[in-house]
């Protein structure tokens, strides 16, 4: 239990360095860039007054490093903002505030976010499932008529794009077919039955292409670990084929699994940028391809860090999980 202990005291304290240094490249990119950044973070409709202030909110006047120190203690403490006629307390983890919708990022992060988790959880659960699946039983069948099927379908299912499967699956099963309703998110404490339903073909958009890069990993990793001594011990013992294959083999093959695993979730907390924009979801994928657009500097920079969090995050379970798996992790 020690070893256990110190090796998440490490994990912990490389995901705290690696935070840090992904805020202090996300500042730098968007805060010490050339040009006006004052401009550039008010936004294009604001007045030379407007700029002004946001001039010295951000406190452009001073150092580099001591803008970045403001903008730690920010994250970590919360900060002031003034609104001209007031003072706005904006607390920690503070963000920033909008100036193109005059509201603090962290709240309007928080309204997008559940819809975003709804999709990747759901999305998560199938392409497991289906991907690893796949991968077991093509490698099990290796050179079997089966195996070319399945081959064949991740091929195709890589290939792809996800707003091609996703408009077919629409078509098909909501207008022709009628089995679900077109998808309109609905909050999981409103309605559960109803959040399910309409979250259904995103789900299944979304899974059906990372599947098949799960099928693909799962089942190169499985041939590898069939290979390998242990596993020829174990048949030689007479063990069934199916306990080599589902509760030995399948353990040894895990680890690169659970890797890609964390970069997809972390990934598509954010990234499912299509699948949410098809489906009308308005999660925070859509709404930072919004924030973009109209050049709300502070919604991108709070997004970009909450998803870097959320990948930084996704990576340190996955390190547990490895170790969790095979404990020679934690002697590493």
């Amino acid at each position: 239990m020690s070893g256990f202990t110190g090796f998440l005291l490490r994990r912990a304290a490389g995901t705290v360095i690696t935070l840090l240094a992904i805020s202090v490249i996300v500042y730098v990119v968007f805060y010490a860039t050339p040009g006006n950044v004052a401009q550039i973070t008010c936004g294009p409709r604001c007045s030379p007054e407007q700029v002004h202030q946001v001039a010295q909110q951000l406190q452009l006047g001073d150092p580099l490093y001591l803008r970045y120190w403001h903008f730690l203690e920010g994250l970590v403490a919360g900060r002031d903002f003034s609104t001209g006629t007031s003072v706005e307390h904006c607390a920690a983890p503070c963000l920033g505030r909008s100036y193109q919708t005059d509201q603090q990022v962290l709240p309007l992060i928080l309204t997008k976010l559940p819809v975003s988790l709804s999709l990747v959880a759901g999305a998560m659960v199938l392409w497991l499932v289906l991907g690893v699946g796949t991968g077991v039983l093509s490698a099990w069948r290796r050179g079997r008529f089966s195996e070319r099927v399945l081959t064949a379908i991740t091929l195709a299912g890589t290939a792809t794009p996800v707003f091609v499967l996703g408009l077919v699956l629409m078509i098909v099963v909501c207008g022709q077919l009628r089995l679900l309703p077109f998808p309109q998110y609905v909050a999981f404490g409103d309605d559960p039955e109803q959040w399910a339903w309409n979250l259904l073909l995103p789900w299944l958009s979304l899974a059906l292409i990372e599947a098949a890069a799960f099928a693909r990993l799962t089942r190169a990793a499985m041939l590898e670990t069939l290979a390998e001594d242990h596993i020829r011990t174990f048949r030689a013992y007479g063990v069934g084929e199916r306990s080599v294959v589902g509760r030995h083999a399948l353990r040894g093959a895990l680890a690169p699994v659970i890797a890609l695993n964390a970069n997809t979730v972390g990934s598509a907390v954010g990234g499912a940028v299509l699948t949410e924009t098809l489906f009308g979801l308005p999660g925070i994928g859509q709404e930072l391809v919004h924030a973009v657009n109209v050049v709300d500097l502070p919604v991108v920079v709070g997004m970009v860090l909450v998803i870097g969090f959320f990948v930084v995050i996704a990576n340190a379970v996955a390190d547990v999980l490895y170790a969790v798996a095979d404990r020679r992790v934690v002697l590493a």
